[in-house]
This record gives C-alpha cells, structure tokens and sequence, in this order.
C-alpha cells in the first residue's frame, strides 16, 4: 500500500517533508528537468505520458512516476508547449477516468457483502485498498492539475509585463499551446470531481478539511487574476468550485472569511464573487453561503468602513449585485444591513440604498403564497419605501443623489404605487433647492423620469383635471344614497400602498369598461376654452360606486401631480442662472418635458431659456438650441413658421435679441428650410386666412432676423414690405412700419440699389410722412421715427441733404416760422399748449437723432476712406498697379519712396484726421447760418434749463433732456457748458425716467469723454442711492460697463457699488454680484486690493450688521488664490491696532473667520497675537476666532493642529483673564461708589444731628407773651405747607411735648405757642437744607421714619 498523500501548503513542501514522515507521500528522487537538453526533455516527457497511459490510473502515487510529475510541475514554466501539451492530457485524461469509477467502487464488492461470512474475511481488505488508492490519485491528480493552472498564469502573467523577443515568438508559436481551452477544461473537470459523491472515497459526509482547504484557497486566488476572469468558461468553473465547497460540503466560515478579504482588497471581482454566490442558491437551493456573507457585513463595526472606503465601496457594489441576483433570499435578512444605515460611511448608506431598490423591484413580484405571508411582504416593501423616502434627507449629498436616482429607477420598473407618487413627486421638487449639483441634477432626472412615465395621461393640465373631476365628483354624489361629504382620497383604497397587492401602480382605468375608455381619455385631454367652459353634461358610466371612487381618487393624486410640478418652475428658471452647466442642461430638458405634458408655466419658463444662447459654455449653447430645434422647429413648415411667429410677437427685447441669434444660427446651419421662409412671407402677406396685423408683423420680424445671416431672404419681396410694412395695415399694427425700416436696413447691397432706382421716391417720401407726420400714436412714433431715420442714413446716397429737409419740416410744424424763437422765459410758457408740447417734443427727438445718425455717418465715411487707402497700400506692397499695369515707371517709384521719406502718406492721414474732426464739431457748434442743429443747441440747453416749464411738462422734459444729452455725446465743448446742468437734473428731477436716461448718458459721455467726466465720478456712484428702483438698476448697469471695460476708476467709490450686493431689490442685487464676480476674474482680482478700502468705509455706513456681513461674505468668496488670503489675514490683523470701536472691532474678525486659512495663514495669524489681543475681552470677536480654529484644525497636519490647539488655549485663557480684569475694575468703581456714598451719608447725619439738638434747645426757653401776634404768622404759613413738612417735624414736636410734661409746665397757651414756634422754624430750616443738600435730606428722612 503506497503512503498517504496529504496537501501541502505550497509545492516547495513536498521537498521538504522528504525525511520527515514516512507515512506521507514526498519527493525522494527529483530531476533537475531544466538542465536537460530539449531532446532528452522531450523523451522524459514522453516517459512520463506513457507511464500514466500505459499502467493503472493509480500509478500516479508510485514513488517513481510521482517524482517525475512533480520534477516536471515544479519547471513547468520551461517546457515547450509539446510538452505541456503531453503532460496536461494525460494528467488530465487519467482524471476524467477516474472520476466515474468512484461512483462504482463500492458496486463489485455488493453481491458479496450480503453473506456476512465471505466479507470479513477477504472483502473487505481489499475494498479499502481500492478506496484508499482512489482517494490517493484524486488528491495527487488534483493537486497537480492546479499547480499547472497557477503555474502557468503567473508565467502568462509575467510575460504581460515584459516585452517578448522576436526569438522567443519563433520558439513558441501562438497556435501550438492554446492554453485559455486547456485552462477551462482543467477548472472544469475540478468542479465535475467535487460535484460526485466523494462521501466513498473520504468516508464521511464531507471531505477532510485539508483537502477543502487547498482546492478552495487556490480558486479564490485564481479570482485575483484579471485576465482569467475574462474567460467565460474558467469563471463560471471557479464559481461552481467555490459555491460547492461552501454550500455542499459546508466549507462556511473560511469560505466568507475569504471572499470578504479578497472583496476589501479588489474591485474587478465584485460581481463575479456575486455570480459564485447565486449559483451555490440556484444550484443547491441553500442560501447559507449568502447569508452568512450578509451576517459578516452587519457584524462589522460601521466605523471600519469609514477608514477603508475602498472596501466600503467594494462590499456596497457586492451587496447590491447579491440584491440583484439574489432579492427574495436578501429580502429576509435585510434586516442584518439597516442599522449600517446609522455609520459615518456614505458609500455604504448609497449601498444599502441601491440594495432597497433592487428589492423593490425584485423581491416582492410572486404572486404565490398565503394571505398572511403576501401582507408581511407587503408591510416590508412598504417599510423599504419609507426608508428610501427618509433617506432623501441625508446627511451626505452622494447619499441624498443614490436615493433619487434609485427612485428614478423604480419608475422606470412601475414599481412607484399612485398613493406614493405625490410624495415622492414632493421629495424631488424639495431637492431641486440643495446645496449640491449632484443632487439637483439627479432631482431633475426623476422628475423627468417621472412625468414620461406618470400614470394619469400623456396631458397634465390642471384645468382638465379639475374639469374631468368635478364632472365624476358629481356623478358620485348621485349614486351615492346619503351623499357623504368626505373626501373621496380618504376613503379611497389609493391613499396608502395604491395598487395591486404588490404595490405596482394601477390603471386609472382599470375598472372602467373597454368601450368607454377612449371617451375617459378624451374627458382628460386639453380642450379649447370654448369647450371647457361648456362642458357636456353626460359623464361615461365607470361603473358600479367603488369604481368611481377609484377613478376619482386618481383624477385627485393626477390634480395634485401637476400642481406639483407647476410649483416648481420659479425654481427652475433660477436653476437656468446656475452656475453649474449640468443644472442648466437638466433643467432645459425638465422644461422640455413640461412643455411636452402640457405643464402649466412651461411655455413661459421655457422662453426665459433663450438669453442663455449668449452663453460662453459651449455645453449650455448647444442645450438650448437643440432644446429650441426641438419645440419650435418641427417637420411641418407652417407650424413652424407659427411657433417663431408666436414667439416674435411674445417676447421682450431681451428674449427678441435671444431669438434673432438663434434664427441666424439656424439659417446658417440650414435649419430653417426655404419651405418655412416662403411660410413665412404668406404670413406676412396675409396668404393665411385668419392672419392679424400683429402676426404679419411677427413674420417679418423672423424674416429680418433670418436676413441678418442670408440677406437674400428679402429680396424677392420688395414690393410687399412697402406695400404692406408702409401701407394702411401700418395704422392698424403701429410697429410695421418699424418692422418694415428694419427690413430695409437688413437688404444686401444690390438690393439697396434695386429699391432705389425702381421705388426711391416712395420709400423715402413714406419715411419723410412717417417722421412728420402724425398718424402714429405717441408712444410708437419715436421707435418708428428711430428706424426711419436711421434708415434713411443707411440706404441713401446722400442722406444728409434729407435729412436736413426733415429738420427744416419738424421745426416749421411747431414754431410756423423759419427763424427759431429762442425766448422761453416769462410769460412764453403760455404759448405751449398741448400740441405745441407734442409737436416740439417731436421736433427735439428729430433734431438730437439727425445729429447722431449724421456722427455715425461721418465715422463710417471716414472708415471707408481708410479701408480703400490701406486696400490701395497693399496691392502696391504687392507690386501691383492699381490701374492694372504690371509695375510702376521707375520715377514714380522714386517719388514715392521720397514721399515716404518725407512722412506724405502721415501727413493724409493726419489730414483725414483734422476733417472728419471738423466734420463732427460742426454738427453742433457749426458758426455757418446754414447749420440747423446749430441753431437749435443754445435753444434746447435754454430750454431744459427752465426747471418751472419742465416741471409743468414732464414729457417735454423727457423728450428735451434726452436731445441734450444726445447732443452733448456730439460735441466735447457743448458737453462740457451744460454738464452742470445734466447732474442737476440727474439728480433732482421728479420723473424717474428722465433720471434713468439722464443715468445711461452718463454712461455714453463718460466712454466718449472722460476726462471732462473724471471730476465728476462720484456724483455718477451717488446715482446707486437713487429711491428710483429704475435709475438704481440702470446705474448699476453703467457703471458696471465702465469699470469692467477699464472706462473709470475703480477705487474710491466702490464701497456704494458694494452696497447694493445687499439691496431690497433682487435684480439689482443680482446685477452687483455679477459685476462683482466679472471683476473677481481681470487681472490679478481687483477685489483683493479694494477690499481692505471697502471695509474701512463699509464701516462708517448705517449698515445693519447682517447686511455688512453678508456683504464680506461675498466678497471674501471670491478671492481665491492661498497668497492673497494669506496676506489679508496680516492687512485684517493690523486693522485691529487702529480701531477702537467694539462695532470695528467684530466686523474684522468676522472678516478673517470668512477667509479661507491655509498652513501659512493660521501660522500667520499665531504670530501677529500682539496686535490683536486687545480685542479678545469681546465675547463676538472671540466666537469669530474660536471659528477660525474650529475650520483650521479640519485641514491641519498633525504639527500645524498642535500649535492650533496651543494657540486655541492661549488666547481662551486671554480672553478670561481679560474679562477677570474687567470684572475687577467693575467691581472696584462700584465698590467705590458705594464707599462715596457712605461717606456722604454719615457727614449728613452729623450735621443732622447737630441741628436738632441746637433746635431743642431753642424751644424749651419761656416766651414772651408779646411775641404772640408774631408766632401767629409763621403758624399759619405752616398750615399752607406740604404735608411731608409736618410729618418731618413730628419727631420734634413729640421731644418738645415731653420734656414739657418733665418741667410740668401747666400753661396751655404757652405750650401752644411754643410748639407753634418750633414747627415754624423747622420748616425754615427744612427748606434750607432742601436747596443745599437734597439727597441727604432723603436720607435723613428715612432714617427719622
């Protein structure tokens, strides 16, 4: 009988126990196989493959065959793949044979057996021979089959990582080892031999351990190797090898220990650790493995999970793989994992998350069981509901986004009942407000998820719920007898777990008749007002009384749904302004969807989308034109031409500069198809039945807009923009004849030439009669009047001589004279009656926009002028003629470079300069008699500056103040005589519009001239105080514009700029965070070095103190480089030695607790202790440093957070002592006080006292009987005293009346005077000592009582 063979712990060790135990099979003779030459490798191979063929299977445990085995294994790296290829076959074969003749071992000895004599004698011995043989090879077959697939990855392995030399491709050809088909077969046939009954061969239930051990230990290890996992067929043999050994022979505990280890250390094989544990339930119906998985999970100290994240993201990713394979078996030891809901781990808690969603969806579908079991399942989902609900408030936003995207996935599987749907609809409108972009995007995407699957109708608007549900609300009071007023909600089955028994949602229409679905359906879709204001009265019949409940209760929760969702779109537009772009995209598509279920608000939030086109985020850009291609753009060209239309004639000026934009981008990426264009042009000419002026309007603004990047889009309909855009439908529509100007503007070059040659006189004879004339009512006159004249400057040849014309006509109209009436003081006023006001208003906005249109003309000529020169310069640097001769005569040459020489072509220029100088003074200040405008400047500034006539007309005084400020752009010396003038209207008119307008000129002057504006820099910053919320926003804008474009000073005044961060209006305070964080990014951030200078004068401002620290807050925020934090923290600390004011004191220290503390920072701040430790007495400046050290020990390393905590109790213990120290020296003056008072007290009894014994003595002399008629007076003027005089005198009198009675003094008379003598005297004295000393009089009166 060969020796025992026992497992090893490596291979190396069958060496090693050679002399050690004889019992045990080991290596006695072994051949050194990498020495031998490849024909004798080859024969030794050969050998070997024969020996294991040619003998009994059970050769392999022969001392000789097993020695050659193992010489062979230990080198298998070096053989040639013939080689391997023989010796894996037939280790291989000789395994696969020996596995069916275990089954039959004990087979040929059963006849036998029944005769109890013949089995003891000679049966037995050999049965157990055979057994113990059978159960040596297949250790030994096993053992050696494993080694040749670890053997032969980490070769593989290695030579991955190494480069391969072209020699070594030569000596092993790729086609000749196919080991991945070797490799699966191996792993195969060790799942086959573990899966037959090895009861027979180990005698036991179950293997021995060692042998468990080994096979299961190698597969684990096998699982570490990435590339292995790759092969189907080698993986799915792993999991079978580990789910056996686990389950079957109940290799548990060192099983799960395992696979949570390998779990900790890798990520690559969660999901295949999981494939292995479902297929050990599915094949042997024993979830042991799992569960004991999922007990180890819970066991673990949740704060050893917040140490490794790496294995609590690992163990998170397996747990919710095992809910995904394994949800019913997870279901009932969920259990174990909840209270990991509590630890500080958030990859766990997004685990454990993820897992409740799997079970939702999985683990409650069967429909199979009793009553009792389907009602404690449902309990359990419900309860996971309420969990994922709950956890939608977590502390972590990773945690907070996983709940709503588990929710996103629930929708999708219909697993969100109607009872639930509002709530969790509630949950994600909530979450669209946090703090965190992950979680508003993930927000977002539920709320999309959940309008594209929603359960109530493919249209959600609340009026057709109401509609429908007020109709079923009243057929169910009909077939109810007692016509109960509950809810309907309260009583229906749909307010808890709405549904199925499983929780799925139902059908609205789930107990309503086939038949009439379609009419139920039609009852919900979107009607015309017409016909929801005239509702049928015959509702379809749903049914019996519990259906229409039913059907009630889901029109309630769709009703409550769309309020829901409608409820969320104030906060969706502020979404669109978010700085993050993911919120922005998401929130488009939300949008998109809302506009596609007919949400009520959607259409107009949707059109707030189109400013975002002039966004620089590309990302953001391409969302909102896809989103607008989308919507408005659709496959039918009249409904497109309808939607642009319908925008167009919508839309502010903001949305129509959004929109012209976008309209160019398509036409030039042909988005908008020439069928549109020509949809467009019948809308216009009123080719569309029912088309109104203001749409025809509409499509040709759209076609302006298309125009801007294909002017051919006009040109085929000349005739109808002047037919039409200036024709009767002009008065019916005022802005056509705008609209038209525009669209002449926008004709190509050869188009102008067209128009004028064929319709010259008329287009500029219908612009003269728009401009004079006075069919267009008021407010829309100056924006046509607007387009007309700047039209006629763009397409007229010489547009000054008409223009000249139209000023000669406006100004004839009001004055009826040829010479201008410049006397507008006194009685004059009189003469301007209403019309004259209008006329003259008119004549004024004509006047100032000839001006500037004529400016712009000069510039634009002058402009032409150089760009020929510098065209003509070229082709001459070119070598070129410009009259085509192929080169210059040699004299010219030299004449030109003389004239280069002697600086001619500078001196043109400098020529070209002077003239159009020239040309632009003489617009304004001309001294030529021909000069209109000339004339009218010293009449328009007399005219302004007549305050008592403009207050009496305020529209002329807009009108007027806009001329001047117009002219003054013009002219430098015109500006500069009445910029008084301009500052004392811009402050102190009573219209807030002539001050907004008065305010943008300011912006225009300061551009053009702002030297002659400097001086005047903080009157425009006063511009910000304005109670006007127009002038402070429009003030805000300019200055704005002017700082940024580097057009003014930034420092000195822009502490009023900072204010209005806090202002009452929110666009304004919108529009200065804006400015502010565009000024945070030039250059080296401005902010850095203004913000020590506006904290000084902050400081001084009636600011509350929320409002200043706010402001700080914002303004610390958007410094972020370490240097410039870490050098105000010394500029802050320095602030402290020169400030004596508690109130200073806090808003610096709250200042540096905003700063965002670096190493260098807190080491910084340690040092300069000195300068600031006076001011630790304050309980306010001490919360804001105890918040510095609180953020700076987050960040500290382990020296840094030494030196913090040090310092944290130096300046706690100089922040008591200092208060010790107050306490003191409070304590001391009051003691003092107090002493003082004393000390007054007693000098005060002294003297009282001294009075009343000299008083006593006074009274106990005898009188004089002729004293009687004196006494008498003082007696009586004592009655006409106080009463508190006579209550002070009694304690005398009572003295006096006893030492009478001591002397028996028997004389009533005397007595009576007497007394009546000393009340008297001491009323005297009482009065003396009132006006001396009052308050120890008080004293002594207390003390006499």
């Amino acid at each position: 009988m060969s020796p025992t063979f026992v497992f090893p712990q490596n291979l190396i060790a069958l060496e090693e126990d050679s002399g050690d135990d004889a019992g045990h099979l080991s290596v006695q003779n072994l051949t050194s196989v990498s020495s031998l030459r490849p024909s004798d490798l080859e024969e030794f191979v050969k050998g070997v493959s024969f020996d294991l063929s040619d003998k009994e299977l059970f050769c392999v445990e022969e001392q000789d065959v097993f020695d050659r085995i193992y010489s062979l294994i230990k080198c298998f790296g070096v053989l040639t793949p013939g080689c391997k290829v023989n010796l894996v076959e037939s280790l291989r074969s000789n395994f696969s044979v020996l596995l069916p003749n275990i089954d039959s071992l004990f087979r040929v000895p059963a006849s036998p057996t029944s005769d109890g004599s013949e089995c003891n004698d000679g049966g037995l011995p050999t049965a157990l021979d055979r057994v113990n043989s059978h159960r040596n090879a297949f250790k030994i077959y096993t053992f050696f089959l494993i080694h040749v697939v670890i053997s032969q990855d980490s070769n593989t392995a290695s030579s991955n990582t190494t480069k391969a030399l072209p020699s070594s491709r030569k000596k092993h050809p790729a086609n000749s080892w196919n080991w991945e088909a070797q490799r699966g077969r191996i792993l195969n046939l060790i799942a086959n031999s573990l899966e037959i009954n090895l009861s027979l061969l180990f005698g036991s239930s179950d293997p021995d351990e060692n042998y468990l051990s080994f096979v299961v230990r190698n597969a684990l290890s096998m699982f570490e190797n990435a590339l292995l996992l790759k092969d189907s067929d080698a993986k799915e043999a792993l999991c079978r090898v580990i789910g056996t050994c686990a389950t079957k022979y109940r290799y548990l505990a060192q099983s799960c220990a395992s696979i949570l280890h390998l779990l900790h250390k890798h990520d690559f094989i969660v999901v295949h650790l999981a494939d292995a544990v479902a297929w050990a339930e599915k094949k042997y119906s024993d979830g042991s493995l799992c569960i004991s998985l999922i007990r180890e999970i819970g066991r673990t100290n949740p704060k050893d999970y917040v140490k490794d994240t790496v294995g609590a993201e690992n163990i998170g990713r397996f747990l919710v793989e095992l809910a995904d394979r394994l949800p019913k078996l997870i279901s009932t030891n969920i259990g174990l994992l909840v209270p990991h809901f509590g630890g500080e781990s958030y990859k766990i808690r997004n685990a454990l998350v993820g897992v409740l969603g799997k079970l939702v969806v999985k683990a409650f579908n069967d429909i199979e069981g009793e009553v009792s079991s389907k009602s404690i399942r449902l309990r359990t989902k419900q309860a996971m509901l309420e969990i994922l609900l709950e956890r939608a408030r977590d502390v972590s936003a990773y945690t907070r986004s996983r709940v709503l995207q588990v929710w996103v996935e629930l929708c999708e599987e219909h697993s969100v009942s109607i009872g639930l749907w509002n709530e969790v609809a509630g949950v994600a409108a909530g979450r669209l407000e946090d703090k965190s972009a992950i979680v508003r995007k993930s927000a977002l995407n539920l709320l999309i998820m959940m309008l594209q699957h929603n359960p109530f109708g493919p249209q959600l608007r609340i009026a057709s719920f109401e509609a429908t549900l007020k109709q079923y609300t009243k057929k169910l009071n009909e077939l109810e007898p007692n016509g109960s007023p509950e809810s309907v909600l309260d009583a229906s089955p749909l307010d808890g777990d709405a549904g199925n028994e499983d929780g799925e949602v139902v059908d609205d229409k789930a107990g309503v008749p086939k038949e009439q679905q379609d009419s139920l359906t039609d009852s919900c879709m979107p009607q015309d007002n017409d016909q929801s204001t005239q509702m049928d009265s015959s509702v379809p019949d749903v049914g019996n009384l519990e259906q229409t409940r039913t059907l009630i209760a889901s029109l309630e929760a769709g009703l409550r749904f769309s309020k829901c969702i409608s409820a969320t779109m104030p906060t969706l537009v502020q979404l669109m302004a978010s700085s993050s772009a993911t919120d922005v995209e998401n929130t488009i598509l939300m949008l998109m969807r809302c506009k596609q279920f007919q949400i009520d608000g959607s259409e107009a939030c949707l059109r707030k989308m189109l400013p975002l086109v002039f966004s620089q985020d590309k990302s953001i850009y391409e969302a909102v034109e896809n989103a607008f291609v989308t919507i408005y753009i659709t496959k039918s060209p009249n409904e497109t031409a309808k939607n642009l239309i319908t925008l167009a004639t919508d839309s502010n000026i903001g949305d129509l500069a959004a929109l012209e934009f976008i309209v160019g981008a398509l036409m030039s990426k042909g988005d908008i198809s020439a069928s549109t264009v020509s949809a467009l042009w019948d809308y216009f000419c009123f080719n569309v039945s029912g088309t109104s002026a203001e749409r025809s309007r509409g499509a040709l603004s759209v076609l302006c807009m298309a125009a801007k990047s294909s002017a051919d889009v006009l040109s085929s309909h000349l005739q109808d923009i002047i037919d039409i855009g200036f024709g009767r439908w002009a008065k019916i529509e005022p802005l056509l004849a705008r609209t038209a100007c525009i669209a002449l503007q926008r004709l190509s070059a050869d188009d102008q030439k067209n128009l004028l040659t064929n319709h010259g006189s008329r287009i500029f004879g219908v612009l003269d009669s728009l401009i004079t004339g006075s069919w267009l009512p008021e407010h829309i006159w100056y924006a046509a009047a607007d387009r007309a004249i700047s039209t006629i400057y763009a397409i007229h040849p010489s547009p000054e001589t008409l223009a000249a014309d139209l000023v000669i006509r406006s100004h004839n109209s009001v004055f009826g004279v040829d010479e201008l009436q410049n006397d507008t003081d006194g009685g004059s006023s009189s003469v301007l009656t209403a019309v004259q006001v209008t006329k003259l208003s008119r004549f004024l906005y004509v006047i100032s926009h000839v001006a500037i249109n004529q400016l712009v003309y000069i510039e634009s000529c002058v402009r032409k002028i150089q760009k020929e020169k510098a065209k003509k310069e070229k082709l001459v640097a070119e070598g070129h003629h410009v009259d085509g001769n192929s080169s210059k005569p040699l004299t010219e040459q030299k004449e030109d470079g003389i004239n280069a020489e002697l600086g001619v072509a500078a001196s043109e220029d400098a020529m070209l300069d002077i003239l159009s100088e020239r040309a632009e003074k003489e617009i304004v200040s001309g001294a030529s008699e021909k000069n209109l405008i000339g004339h009218c400047a010293p009449f328009l500034s007399k005219l302004c500056r007549n305050f008592s006539l403009m207050q009496k007309y305020p529209e002329l005084q807009a009108s007027g103040m806009l001329a001047l400020c117009r002219l003054m752009i013009i002219d430098a010396n015109f500006c500069e005589a009445n910029l008084q003038l301009l500052f004392t209207v811009v402050e102190s008119a009573p219209s807030e519009t002539v001050r907004s307008n008065c305010t943008i000129a300011l912006g225009d002057l300061a551009v053009r001239f702002p030297n002659l504006l400097e001086p005047w820099t903080e009157n425009m910053y006063a511009r910000l105080h304005d109670p006007s919320v127009s002038v402070r926003k429009n003030a805000v804008l300019v200055l704005s514009h002017l700082i940024l474009n580097d057009m003014m000073k930034v420092k000195g005044h822009i502490n009023e700029m900072a204010m209005r961060l806090e202002d009452e209006n929110e666009r304004i305070s919108n529009l200065a965070k804006l400015f502010f964080n565009e000024l945070s990014k030039k250059g080296n951030n401005p902010i850095y070095n203004l913000l020590p200078d506006i904290l000084g004068k902050l400081a001084n401002q009636d600011l509350k103190k929320e409002s200043f620290f706010n402001i700080m807050q914002f303004l610390i925020g958007s410094i972020k480089k370490d240097k410039q934090m870490e050098a105000l923290v010394e500029k802050l600390c320095y602030r402290f030695s020169g400030v004596t004011d508690a109130r200073q004191w806090e808003n610096i220290s709250y200042c540096l607790s905003q700063l965002s503390f670096t190493d260098k920072g807190i080491k910084k701040l340690i040092e300069l202790f000195k300068v600031y430790e006076h001011v630790l007495s304050n309980e306010a400046v001490m919360d804001h440093f105890r918040s510095i050290i609180n953020k700076g020990k987050k960040f500290a390393k382990p020296e840094l957070k030494l030196c913090i905590e040090e310092f944290e109790g130096k300046i706690s213990k100089f922040h008591i002592d200092k208060n010790e120290q107050e306490l003191t020296a409070r304590n001391a003056a009051a003691y003092q006080q107090k002493a003082d008072a004393i000390k007054n007290f007693s000098v005060d009894t002294n003297i009282e006292e001294e009075s009343a014994e000299s008083e006593a003595a006074e009274d106990g002399e005898v009188m004089d009987p002729s004293m009687d008629e004196v006494s008498d007076f003082p007696s009586n003027e004592h009655a006409s005293k106080p009463v508190d005089s006579e209550e002070c005198s009694n304690a005398s009198s009572q003295v006096i009346q006893s030492e009478q009675c001591d002397n028996e003094v028997q004389s009533p008379p005397v007595f009576s005077k007497g007394a009546k003598k000393h009340r008297a005297k001491k009323n005297s004295n009482t009065s003396e000592k009132a006006d001396s000393e009052a308050p120890s009089m008080r004293i002594t009166r207390s003390r006499r009582r």
